[in-house]
């Protein structure tokens, strides 16, 4: 069982892909281990204690307790049983944080509660380019420090559904800065946050890219999402 301090801020980043529940195959993003590293070593420079796991049977109420936040980084496909899922629904209505990270908004189609809590499922995406996001919400610790208007590559999901009117945008694309192909959205939000089942959530579109853990703009943002989702900050 994971067991971290109780002092500061406790993560638990959860990675684990999976077949989808009607397909046969797998999908894995490359810059997992990317990812999992930036988180740790924020965490390491904050304070904070963060464990990293791709194993679903630590979603029991006791070892989700001693986390504040759980980040879902780049999960793919069915990754929780039905009694892991109801524990990790127990433990959003306890009080505590979500982060869904990029593919996260590809987890669990089948798992309605879960749709909702992150705010919108993946539906797809042109290939990987350059675009511009619209900081809407600056004051916010997950964009707090963003300029207004920020272009970076990345690979820019569009979704199966607006969420606009169920969260709180933090972020949109401006799809006059890329070839959005066949997903244009007209309003496409692209990193949200809300409050949830007494819980907080936070999802963000970013961190396809093994180069975007790289980026400070990307490591600033992921930092004020995971603190702001572990309810360390107002």
């Amino acid at each position: 069982m994971l067991a971290p301090q109780t002092n500061g801020v406790s993560v638990l980043i959860f990675s684990k892909t999976a077949k989808y529940h009607d397909q046969d195959f797998e999908y894995r993003h490359e810059a997992i281990p990317d990812g999992t590293d930036a988180i740790r070593e924020i965490g390491q420079r904050e304070g904070w204690h963060v464990v990293a796991t791709e194993d679903p049977s630590e979603f029991n109420d006791e070892s989700l307790a001693r986390f504040d936040v759980v980040v879902f980084l780049l999960t793919t496909g069915d990754v929780l049983n039905d009694e892991q899922q109801a524990a990790f629904e127990r433990y959003i209505r306890s009080g505590k944080g979500y982060v869904g990270v990029h593919s996260a908004s590809d987890t669990e189609h089948s798992w309605p509660w879960y749709g909702e809590l992150v705010g919108a499922y993946f539906e797809n995406h042109p290939p990987i380019q350059e675009a511009t996001y619209v900081v809407e919400h600056r004051s916010h610790p997950a964009t707090d420090g963003l300029p207004e208007r920020w272009s970076r590559t990345d690979e820019h999901y569009y979704f199966k559904r607006n969420p606009r009117n169920e969260v709180t945008v933090l972020m949109s694309l401006d799809e006059s800065s890329y070839d959005v192909g066949e997903g244009a959205m007209g309003d496409h939000p692209i990193a949200w946050f809300h409050e949830y089942d007494g819980g907080r959530s936070l999802y963000t579109a970013l961190g396809h890219t093994q180069a975007s853990y790289d980026d400070p703009q990307v490591l600033t943002h992921l930092e004020g999402a995971i603190r702001w989702a572990a309810s360390k900050d107002p």
